[in-house]
């Protein structure tokens, strides 16, 4: 599995990093970062749910 962010559409809203805070994070600038762009097996439920849950579906999986 593999998490990118199209930050063009990205608005920074931190739903993501609520939701799985080991893989997203945003700073302090509103920038959304990638902590862990192939995250372990243990956390992709996790992370396929922060993905759904994207109000811009800014955020986009390849499995």
């Amino acid at each position: 599995m593999k998490v990118t962010v199209d930050e063009l559409v990205c608005e920074a809203n931190a739903v993501c990093m609520g939701l799985a805070p080991d893989v997203f994070e945003v700073d302090d600038d509103d920038q959304l970062h990638i902590l862990l762009p192939e995250p372990p097996p243990e956390m992709r439920d996790r992370v396929r749910h922060a993905v759904r849950s994207c109000p811009k579906a800014a955020l986009s999986l390849e499995e």
